[in-house]
């Protein structure tokens, strides 16, 4: 339970951690503001996290592993390649709008530390990888048509993770709606086209 309960309050640090990085920048974000944003003190913050760049480490490694469990959620269900790469991209989208606000994927990971750079790319290589096995088990079955699944991959990814620079929480499409036309439009962009 108490476990529990301190990881709520690290994703709810990452959360306002994430806002003051995207607004002010890694490196011009203070603690303090972080502290603020939370209405609390620094020290509570530095009970959770022993410095900025910790948070920030945090904050890409919680994202990937969420991205890395849906990834494994789909790949786990019994549906089409299409229907697979719609589920992770609807998915996807949902996380990076809802769960995130659109701002731990964004931030700039390369102000980490080698030891911890390595950690986050390593995760981030595997959640690539597995959209490259989607794409290439698609094209195998006929469904998708021949291509390079890396430079697909980057497709899809530019196109979803640059969604938080646009979106805007009080416009008039909803992250489900984003979701379902970026799936359907990249989907489809992949399948054979009929003459």
């Amino acid at each position: 339970m108490e476990q529990r309960k301190t990881r709520q309050r690290r994703v709810e640090i990452l959360k306002s951690a994430a806002a003051a990085f995207r607004r002010r920048g890694y490196h011009g974000a203070s603690m303090g503001e972080i502290a603020q944003a939370l209405h609390t003190t620094k020290g509570s913050l530095y009970y959770y996290f022993k410095n900025k760049e910790e948070i920030l480490f945090f904050c890409h490694d919680y994202s990937l592993d969420i991205l890395l469990g849906m990834l494994e959620r789909v790949e786990a269900t019994g549906g089409s390649p299409p229907q697979k790469l719609r589920g992770l991209v609807e998915s996807f989208v949902h996380h990076i709008l809802d769960d995130l606000r659109g701002t731990a994927m964004t931030l700039d990971f390369q102000a980490l530390s080698a030891p911890l750079l390595r950690r986050v790319i390593a995760k981030r290589d595997r959640f690539d990888r597995g959209i490259r096995r989607l794409l290439q088990e698609g094209m195998d079955a006929g469904a998708f048509a021949p291509g390079d699944p890396k430079l697909l991959t980057f497709a899809i990814l530019g196109a979803v993770n640059w969604i938080p620079r646009w979106f805007d929480p009080a416009g008039p499409a909803t992250s489900e709606e984003i979701g379902r036309v970026f799936a359907e439009y990249l989907v489809s962009g992949l399948q054979h086209r009929t003459r």
